[in-house]
């Protein structure tokens, strides 16, 4: 079942969603570059060697030099970023609207004169106004989609060949995980079989084999940012990775040595629309590096592949700097993000992978908190009644699970995305894990599958 867009059925024109946004960032980014006099100089210097810093398509790199803004849009610019590269040429914001309405800049003056383009007859394609009809086309964009007509016939056949496939994407699991740092170094020093680290990885092990039978096409994992992509410039509440692939950050000791996380752009984006349209306000990320939050989750139920075995969406919420979100907004989210998923037109297999805590506190006179008789009990309350867990104020985390505890609300997102919570079968408990110590940290873990 298709996303609700009304706004498709607008004639000449491109509403920037969340697709719009994923596809024409790189072309996005690059017009946003022309906001400095030297990029602008060397722009100007040398088009084509200046395009080629910059990872867009060669149909997006065609339309820059065309300067067919039309042609920029339905590749995925905005009119905003796109004005920059105007602004490069000398124009003015008037000239660029008109130059996408097939009238002369004379012509465009006129009309605005006159009060302007009537919305009579241009609110739906189909009417009879001024704005209906094919887009205006430059000689070069014409020319680009005669040369690759047959391309973009076959790609049109696929997609209806797979949207024609029996099925919708389910969740089908829900896997919960601390992400300890001091987990990572031990996978990447090879200490997993030191005394301290080996009880804490044996207990992963069911989990591994679990995953070997049950691997998903797609985890949707919820983790936090530790102050590495997000810094106190900006910081989110939530956010999701729409990007083709992220990176390993740097969080000081250099890059983890585990592989690139490759994403899924298209359902990120469909979950992003879906969930905003529920009236969640999410940050749509084009651009980001992940760090241990994500990656020791990941270790801990692959171990050390050369490539992670399925895709991944990041998904950030802000437990570092207070106001964080409650855990009554977390779980109404997860049910959100289910009924995206469940949404969304193909057969994926998808898990919802809640990470962080348990408790922890790594912070002033009362750092190395650890309470392991509530941890269970948080255990116990988010197998049974994760509704009223998500009751919980911050200041019960905060007294009994430490300062860094607060890290357990992204559980609930994980935990409402599960059947149970829409009038389902109630979750099987595949595993369940507790640990003490990692470090600074109780280790918590729990496997939930779908009835």
């Amino acid at each position: 079942m298709a996303l609700e867009k009304p706004y498709l059925n607008v004639p000449g024109t491109t509403i920037f969603d969340a697709d719009q946004s994923r596809k024409g960032y790189w072309l996005n980014q690059f017009c946003m570059s022309l906001m400095q006099a030297d990029n602008r100089t060397r722009f100007k210097q040398d088009e084509d060697a200046y395009l080629a810093e910059w990872p867009m398509t060669d149909e997006q790199r065609a339309a820059v030099r065309a300067r067919d803004l039309n042609w920029m849009m339905r590749t995925g610019g905005n009119i905003y970023f796109l004005s920059k590269l105007g602004a490069t040429d000398g124009l003015s914001f008037q000239q660029m609207a008109g130059s996408m309405t097939g009238m002369t800049e004379q012509q465009y003056r006129e009309m605005m004169l006159s009060g302007g383009r009537s919305p009579e007859g241009n609110r739906f394609v189909g009417e009879d106004g001024n704005a209906q009809g094919p887009m205006s086309q430059s000689e070069a964009w014409k020319e680009w989609q005669a040369q690759h007509q047959l391309a973009q016939a076959i790609t049109q056949a696929d997609a209806a060949s797979q949207n024609a496939a029996a099925g919708q994407a389910r969740v089908t699991a829900s896997v919960f995980a601390s992400h300890v740092p001091a987990i990572g170094a031990a996978v990447d020093h090879g200490k997993t079989g030191d005394d301290y680290w080996a009880p804490m990885f044996k207990g992963f092990e069911p989990s591994k084999e679990w995953m070997k039978k049950n691997t998903p096409d797609v985890i949707f994992l919820v983790y936090n940012d530790h102050a590495t992509n997000f810094d106190l410039s900006v910081i989110p509440t939530f956010a999701i990775g729409t990007a083709a692939e992220f990176e390993p950050a740097d969080e000081g000791y250099g890059p983890r040595p585990v592989p690139t996380v490759k994403g899924h752009p298209r359902l990120a984006a469909h979950i992003a629309q879906s969930v905003i349209q529920q009236d969640f306000d999410l940050t749509i990320v084009n651009d980001l590096k992940v760090d241990h939050g994500l990656t020791v989750p990941l270790n801990l139920m692959f171990g050390s592949p050369a490539e992670w075995p399925c895709l991944v969406i990041p998904f950030h919420v802000n437990v570092v700097q207070y106001p964080v979100p409650s855990g009554a907004r977390c779980f109404a989210l997860g049910q959100a993000i289910r009924k995206a998923i469940e949404s969304y037109d193909e057969p994926l297999n998808v898990q919802i992978w809640g990470t962080g805590g348990m408790s922890h506190q790594l912070q002033g006179p009362r750092a190395g908190l650890i309470n392991a008789e509530w941890d269970n009990q948080f255990l116990d309350r988010l197998i049974a009644d994760p509704r009223d867990l998500s009751t919980m104020p911050h200041i019960d985390y905060v007294r009994e699970a430490g300062s860094e505890g607060i890290e357990l609300v992204m559980w609930l997102i994980a935990r409402g995305a599960m059947a149970d919570v829409a009038g389902g079968k109630a979750p099987t408990v595949a595993h369940r894990f507790f640990h003490v110590p990692a470090s600074n940290t109780a280790v918590g873990h729990l496997i939930l599958e779908n009835g």
